[in-house]
């Protein structure tokens, strides 16, 4: 955060600071959540999605996105979905696997694990749910060679806090 310039020609380098620590935390879950942040910040609304924008544009900010506690969404359980491309695209796959809104995220790793699973898909359902939903994803994207791994206890969970 210290070695970047300032995205904005308009935006005081110190507010721009804040309001990098402001967005590293928790966005407030308001139906303007940018107005809420601009009045911490000194901005306004506008300023802060045009900061936002640009620091995006700039690649100080990696990525923008939420981080949904799926407990509290009523999503209790969850698994890993490890698919096997075999001779198919893994792209093709990891893009169908992405299309469904139980998958939260989903990715390729190298090495595969157990020199066959590269694909990686977190999976969450509802109490009772989870092997159906499994099945099913794996049934309508045509999925032969998976395992699933279920998660026992969630250690931790936190966000990003401002530094």
């Amino acid at each position: 955060m210290e070695n970047h310039k300032n995205t904005s020609k308009f935006i005081p380098r110190d507010k721009e600071k804040g309001l990098m620590k402001k967005i590293q935390g928790d966005i407030p879950l308001a139906p303007r959540p940018f107005l809420e942040i601009s009045t911490n910040t000194g901005l306004s609304e506008s300023e802060v999605i045009a900061a936002v924008r640009k620091l995006k544009e700039d690649k100080v900010i990696r990525r923008f996105g939420a981080i949904v506690r799926h407990q509290k969404a009523g999503f209790l359980e969850n698994a890993i979905l490890l698919a096997s491309a075999g001779g198919e695209n893994p792209e093709k796959i990891g893009e169908m696997l992405a299309s469904f809104r139980e998958i939260s995220h989903c990715y390729q790793r190298e090495p595969q694990f157990m020199g066959r699973y590269g694909i990686f898909a977190m999976v969450h359902a509802r109490r009772g749910e989870l092997e159906g939903l499994v099945k099913d994803i794996v049934s309508r994207t045509g999925i032969n060679d998976y395992l699933v791994l279920t998660s026992a206890v969630e250690f931790k969970k936190t966000s990003l806090e401002p530094v």
